[in-house]
């Protein structure tokens, strides 16, 4: 992991190095102070050297003018360095993130996912930027100040020495209490924001089912899990200050009473032993300095973990040799498929499909049959093992395809649509990103949404909001398909694409899904039988199983499932009619 990490200094090298320079320098300017105090109260003040006082006076006032620009580039700079390594970290946990198979999506919450994007890479950029810094600083001065202080009196110098070991084991004492009290509040946080994530998402439904308690009750309990966490953790933390300053101030009491003893016996003189005092806090403030790292380096190291936890899941990648989807006709065939999210339930069981060019296939059955889990795995969302049956297009196992080629050939309308932030036009060109504005136009016109996008102010250039907000669902949705149209797929999958419109708006989205059919395969998931009645075969899924296969006409005549299910929707209609 931690050649991992010094891994994201490699393009900030030169810079780094400056940096260091830097740093050397200031702890080396820092020694400046108490070797003139000792020249002042030894040499140049009893001996009235005035020119001397003056003149050291300058340098020293020079020397801390440099100081001041040397901390400015270190501040400046190495921040600036911290900043870069986070967007890249960022960049890279981002560009991982689009490389990931659908099942880490369904196991982890966009809250967490966003905590690990933003706050817990704060605390790297923090770690990358103070820790070089801090131990190559803290360690120069420590070695420099007790060196001159062992020049002063070194007896004196071992006494203050001794404290060192027992501020070591007090800070590993602590330490390992504190990161574990840290890394639960970190988690903690995660919840939070996932729990805001989710809540601001859903405050539409909460708003109409009047669920705002509940929602607050929700939010409250994260909210007190995570001052609970941070109350041990800041417990931890501030037994692990209060000791570590407690040790250190004994170093003080060290000084005054030997020092004081040594004036006393007449070991050191008066000019020395102010200088020890002075000096002494050269010694005792790096110290400190590598004591307040620890927190940081524990906060920098758990953040930096949770970025590797997420860079580390496997992505989704090409077989060996996979080639190119070309040319493609679209004959789809699922060949004994078995399929299953948790490895003890199967979703799909022994399922054989075959469409050929240009038909329609329609899936219905009871929810949670198969019907959707047949339509993710055409496109290669989630993967077959093995031994669990092929899907091929054009006769061509999938698996030996790349994943790219394979998606850009099939077309998707679901449901539940997603549009992005920005306006209408960028929403349909995510079809086809190098399209013209005629292409996108015509695409709309085709979609039955290009007459209501030219009665906007602003046309196709009008900001749509967080997820479409401002349009209806029929808009939406013929937004979408606009998108389809763009893309121009060989193949087509539509998952209950009508299923949550209004019967007049289900004509006008209808009359778009029959025009973007034409020509294309499709598969077609239908609560609602009578948009499948045209279909050129209609299976029913159940169970995870094909358990009837024909056409409107022969499934009708063979009185099965599909008739009991057609004439309970139909039934079903005549009494709200």
């Amino acid at each position: 992991m931690l050649k991992r990490f010094i891994g994201y200094y490699g393009p900030h090298k030169k810079m780094l190095a400056l940096d260091m320079l830097a740093s050397l320098l200031i702890s080396v300017i820092g020694m400046v102070y108490p070797i003139v105090t000792n020249k002042m109260l030894n040499l140049y003040i009893p001996k009235k050297m005035y020119s001397a006082i003056f003149i050291a006076g300058i340098v020293v006032l020079s020397l801390y003018v440099l100081r001041m620009l040397l901390q400015y580039f270190v501040q400046y700079y190495g921040h600036f360095i911290g900043v870069c390594m986070q967007s890249k970290m960022r960049q890279d946990l981002f560009d991982h993130l689009q490389k990931l198979p659908y099942s880490f999506y369904d196991n982890n919450e966009t809250g967490r996912i966003m905590t690990r994007m933003t706050s817990d890479l704060f605390e790297v950029c923090e770690l990358a930027h103070h820790g070089p810094e801090n131990l190559l600083i803290s360690t120069v001065m420590i070695v420099l100040s007790f060196s001159y202080l062992a020049t002063i009196d070194w007896i004196l110098t071992l006494i203050i020495f001794t404290c060192v070991p027992i501020l070591v084991v007090v800070t590993v004492h602590f330490r390992k209490a504190m990161k574990a009290a840290f890394d639960d509040r970190r988690k903690s946080n995660a919840t939070i924001n996932a729990s805001v994530e989710s809540s601001v998402t859903g405050i539409r439904v909460t708003k109409a089912y009047t669920n705002s308690a509940r929602e607050v009750e929700k939010f409250k309990k994260g909210d007190e899990e995570f001052v609970d966490a941070s109350r041990r953790a800041y417990n931890a933390m501030a037994k692990f200050h209060s000791s570590t300053s407690f040790v250190a101030d004994v170093f003080n009491v060290f000084i005054l009473i030997a020092g004081g003893l040594f004036l006393y016996s007449g070991r050191i003189s008066f000019g020395d032993y102010s200088t020890f005092i002075v000096s002494v806090n050269l010694f005792i403030n790096p110290v400190n300095t590598l004591i307040g790292f620890m927190e940081q380096f524990q906060n920098g190291v758990s953040g930096f973990k949770r970025f590797a936890e997420i860079m580390d899941e496997e992505p989704e990648t090409d077989a060996p040799g996979a080639r190119e989807l070309k040319d493609v006709k679209g004959e789809i065939e699922f060949k004994n498929v078995t399929y299953a999210y948790d490895p003890t339930k199967e979703v799909l069981h022994n399922v054989d499909l075959r469409v050929e060019k240009g038909q329609k296939l329609a899936l219905v059955g009871p929810s949670g049959g198969g019907k959707t889990t047949i339509c993710h795995l055409l496109p290669n969302f989630y993967k077959l093992g093995e031994d669990s049956g092929s899907i091929l297009i054009d006769g061509v196992d999938i698996r030996e395809l790349t994943l790219q080629s394979v998606r850009r050939n099939i077309g998707i309308v679901q449901q539940d649509v997603f549009l992005f932030v920005g306006t209408i036009k960028d929403n349909i060109l995510y079809g086809r990103p190098d399209a013209t504005d005629e292409e996108v136009c015509d695409a709309a016109r085709r979609a039955n949404i290009h007459d209501y996008i030219m009665t906007l102010p602003n046309g196709y250039d009008t900001e749509i909001g967080e997820r479409g907000v401002k349009l209806s669902g029929g808009q939406k949705q013929r937004l979408s398909i606009a998108r389809v149209f763009l893309k121009d797929p060989a193949i087509l999958i539509l998952d209950e694409a009508t299923s949550a419109l209004d019967n007049t708006t289900e004509v006008l989205i209808q009359q778009a899904l029959d025009e973007l059919c034409k020509g294309r395969t499709t598969l077609v998931v239908a609560h609602r039988l009578s948009t499948v009645r045209n279909a050129d075969e209609i299976a029913v899924v159940m169970n995870g199983r094909i358990t009837e296969r024909g056409t409107h006409e022969e499934l009708m005549a063979a009185g099965g499932t599909y008739k009991d299910l057609y004439s309970l929707q139909f039934r079903d209609n005549d009494l709200f009619d």
